[in-house]
């Protein structure tokens, strides 16, 4: 991302083939991000019903939550990984 220039707002031309690259490299964090969030709600919203009917089990509802964040920060590390170490621009 240095060498291209994206970061300092200078970017160079890209081939088409490099731009499917950085679509194909996008598509982890795209998908995954979308269905972490939409569950993440889910198991949030459930955590907090737990937690209005017995307020002990208030670090079940932190896990639960943390363990869908999980696949997203797996999905955005290997995202970064394949744009910063795949693409060569």
């Amino acid at each position: 991302m240095m060498q291209g220039g994206f970061l300092a707002g200078t970017s160079g031309n890209l081939t088409s083939l490099q731009g499917m690259q950085f679509f194909g490299a996008c598509l982890p964090i795209m998908i995954v991000g979308y269905f972490s969030a939409v569950f993440q709600g889910r198991v949030a919203a459930n955590g907090m019903m737990m937690l209005a009917r017995q307020p002990g089990e208030q670090s079940k509802a932190i896990v639960m939550a943390a363990m869908v964040e999980t696949y997203a920060i797996l999905a955005l590390l290997a995202s970064m990984l394949m744009i910063l170490l795949g693409i060569e621009v």
